[in-house]
């Protein structure tokens, strides 16, 4: 308040002083335009709260206010001593001086803004160092990125990052645009420790582009997420989050087919067995946005079974007997269906045939996505007894009960390992596959659609690499590779679980449907764009003083350095792009039926060799790689 009283003051004598081209004191009635200016000024920036106001926050609401006190103090000045005017006082008076006067008043509040700012950054500074960014992409995106970085104060931003021309080598608000060449230049020269990469709009393959140039910077990547997401309010650096694995595998999305994902799910009762897992919980969600009249979860997993739940009550209307009950709104990020959705929990095994029968029987499901399964290939490969009963058995079970009970449409989550199996995880893929195939060519018996869907690993699922990888990163490594030319084919949950549904609605009996998994990945490449899209440097002998070391530890029993898709050469297209059928050889149901009673009676005895050789019969092209072992039939692991 003194600070204005002063600059009140000054803007008075000022505006005498350029008014009458001469600098002295007031004279005669001159000193009235002093006292009215304050005595206008101060009742004013009281009433709209200048005095309020946290200096080093003045931001435009403020500016608002400021701007709605010199509109009402102008006019009161304008018409006191231009349109009345007043005794030895020029009538430009009325004019010159508001406008001296604010100018001093704005000057004054944002040099103490910067002051305080300043300040504050050197507190900082002198506790920890700051993140020093760049920002790639000086669209709509990147301004508002850097406005909340700069009233965030937790990261220094050096520069924009454009590839338009136009922008390159202007400012923004006082920040450098540069060119997207010499990026590696730009990130040495500033020490920059962080690329914020706000271009929610550009395509899969520029991005992919501009995260490859980035490799071996030693910057960590962050990202804005999508235009939709970002549609609802301005963007804060809370926005930002680390590269998803679509950034990390380069791969385009195709968007699904509305149609095709509605067909057997909306308005009808649908039931995920392992619904607590990564692919048949996903599953879960995908289903749950498309309005099913009934969902439901079953798994043998209690803890997973009640996360699973927990998750999609909150995003539904849950039909409880005759009481609708509404779903939690807060950490609400799936939309609402339209209609409410009757969400059942079921405990079981597939494996218990009667309880199966009981639960399909009491829920009358129109669609069954079978994606419960034992997938872990180095426990499987030491449990064999186990994985068979829960993967053959279990899916043998199910497809029964599918029958008796009239589902409609059974859709099998197979594997890529299935393909010319190396380990019995895969074969016991590859056998389920069979059962489903062989059930499907008795169709004139029964109404069930059997169908089976073939993709390769997914990203961010249990057992996943990524997700090992990241942790190791933040332990600080090592990093675990079973072999550095070990290549597989990969896909994120959420694009898996939505081609799972539409190809299930393309299947009229026995299809194999395969996803295209685009080129396979070499797991070192994915391994080494990890670390350095953390921030992180390789340790090798090129670079001895990185962070991450890569160890290569061998490949375990029943691993292969690659996977395959198909077991034939002659996939046939579907109506969609991301999606093929294959057709492949199989048993008579007849014949199936012999060997599985075989099998069955080999898995009571737990002899690893027996159950060995009636798969190799089974599946000619099973060629098991270690020792047959099962732990569970007193088998004694090595040291």
């Amino acid at each position: 308040m003194s600070c204005d009283v002063i600059i009140s003051a000054f803007s008075v004598w000022l505006a005498f002083g350029l008014r009458l081209d001469q600098w002295g004191y007031f004279q005669g009635q001159q000193w009235i335009v002093l006292i009215v200016a304050i005595g206008f000024s101060f009742p004013l920036f009281i009433s709209f709260g200048l005095y309020r106001a946290i200096f080093r926050y003045v931001g435009s609401a403020a500016l608002a206010s400021m701007a709605r006190v010199f509109i009402i103090y102008t006019s009161l000045f304008f018409c006191t001593f231009t349109l009345l005017g007043v005794d030895d006082v020029p009538r430009s008076i009325g004019v010159i001086q508001p406008i001296l006067l604010f100018i001093g008043i704005g000057a004054s509040r944002y040099f103490v803004r910067y002051w305080l700012g300043n300040i504050n950054n050197v507190q900082k500074s002198f506790y920890r160092t700051q993140p020093v960014a760049l920002i790639y992409g000086a669209g709509s995106a990147g301004r508002q990125l850097a406005l909340g970085i700069s009233s965030n104060q937790e990261m220094l931003v050096k520069g924009f990052i454009d590839d338009d021309p136009y922008l390159q080598g202007s400012t923004i608000n006082g920040i450098s645009v540069y060119p997207n060449t010499g990026l590696k230049d730009l990130v040495h020269r500033f020490d920059i420790t962080d690329v914020l990469l706000a271009i929610p709009s550009v395509n899969q393959n520029r991005r992919s582009e501009i995260i490859a140039s980035l490799n071996g910077c030693g910057v960590r990547v962050r990202t804005l997420p999508g235009l939709i997401d970002l549609a609802s309010g301005r963007v804060r650096i809370a926005d930002l989050h680390d590269l998803d694995m679509n950034d990390l595998l380069g791969r385009a999305v195709v968007p699904p087919e509305v149609g095709l994902l509605e067909k057997n799910i909306r308005n009808q009762v649908v039931l995920v067995t392992g619904a607590g897992g990564s692919i048949g919980s996903e599953l879960c969600r995908q289903i749950i946005k498309l309005s099913p009249k009934s969902l439901i979860l079953l798994d043998s997993s209690e803890h997973a079974l009640y996360l699973i739940y927990e998750e999609l009550k909150k995003a539904v209307v849950v039909l409880k007997g005759n009481h609708l009950v509404n779903g939690d709104d807060d950490q609400d990020s799936m939309p609402r269906p339209a209609l409410p959705i009757n969400l059942v929990t079921c405990l079981a095994s597939v494996r218990d045939s009667d309880f199966l029968r009981m639960i399909f029987r009491a829920h009358q499901p129109a669609t069954v996505f079978h994606a419960a399964a034992y997938k872990h290939v180095p426990l499987v490969e030491q449990n064999p007894a186990e994985g068979i009963r829960n993967n053959v058995f279990g899916t043998f079970t199910c497809a029964q009960a599918s029958l008796e009970c009239g589902v409609s449409n059974f859709i099998l989550v197979s594997t890529d390992k299935a393909v010319r199996p190396t380990n019995i995880m895969g074969v016991s893929k590859r056998i389920a596959e069979l059962v489903l195939q062989a059930m499907a060519e008795i169709k004139d018996d029964h109404s069930t659609n059997f169908s089976m869907v073939r993709f390769g690993n997914v990203l961010g699922s249990s057992g996943s690499v990524a997700p090992l990888f990241s942790a190791q990163i933040a332990a600080g490594g090592p990093i675990t590779l079973t072999h550095s030319e070990v290549t597989r084919y990969f896909m994120t949950i959420p694009e898996a679980a939505q081609l799972v549904i539409q190809a299930s609605a393309m299947a009229v009996g026995g299809d194999v449907f395969v996803l295209d998994m685009g080129e396979p990945v070499r797991i070192y490449d994915l391994a080494v764009k990890m670390v350095y899209l953390s921030g992180l440097l390789v340790k090798d002998e090129a670079h001895p003083h990185g962070d991450i070391e890569i160890e290569v530890t061998g490949l375990r029993p029943g691993e292969k350095l690659y996977e395959e898709l198909l077991i034939g050469n002659n996939p046939q297209p579907t109506a969609h792009p991301k999606i093929m059928k294959a057709h492949e050889e199989f048993l008579s149901w007849s014949d199936l039926q012999q060997e599985l009673e075989k099998l069955n009676l080999a898995l009571d005895t737990c002899n690893a060799q027996l159950i060995r050789d009636i798969l190799k019969k089974l599946v000619p092209g099973y060629q098991p790689n270690g020792e047959a072992v099962d732990w569970n039939g007193g088998g004694i692991p090595k040291p």
